[in-house]
């Protein structure tokens, strides 16, 4: 059996939910991307996206004590997710899930994959993935 096993390193930061430490988030994930073959304009597509997804969980997120990122390097490929750990009311911010604010846009349009939801119970949940052009 055959079982060729993709190459995988993760990289998880923890931050305080506060607007000061969103440039440390953005420095970590320009680093992180820097490993893989991404162009700069790629690389500050990622930063942008990663402080859009920071900036929405220090506004929305009021009780939230901090920001987890986890960045996951594959082959060609970097995944991330950022979380919070807020708790909300059943319902919080359905409208703007329905209709997306210009943050939630902003990544959709800088990222290859977005899946964003909000839970009652372990907050927002933000996984996005950047391709290296070229790649499938």
């Amino acid at each position: 059996m055959n079982v060729q096993e993709e190459s995988v390193n993760v990289v998880e930061l923890r931050i305080p939910c506060k607007p000061e430490f969103v440039s440390v988030a953005r420095l970590a994930v320009a680093g992180i991307a820097n490993r893989l073959h991404f162009t700069v304009e790629e690389i500050e597509d990622v930063k942008l996206a990663v402080a859009e997804a920071c900036t929405n969980c220090i506004q929305r997120s009021p009780d939230a004590k901090e920001i987890v990122l986890t960045c996951e390097m594959v082959p060609e490929e970097l995944r991330i997710v950022v979380r919070d750990n807020a708790v909300r009311a059943p319902g919080d911010d359905a409208a703007e899930l329905a209709s997306g604010s210009l943050g939630v846009f902003l990544i959709r349009s800088l990222m290859d994959d977005v899946e964003y939801r909000r839970d009652e119970h372990n907050g927002m949940f933000l996984r996005m993935v950047k391709r290296v052009a070229g790649t499938s």
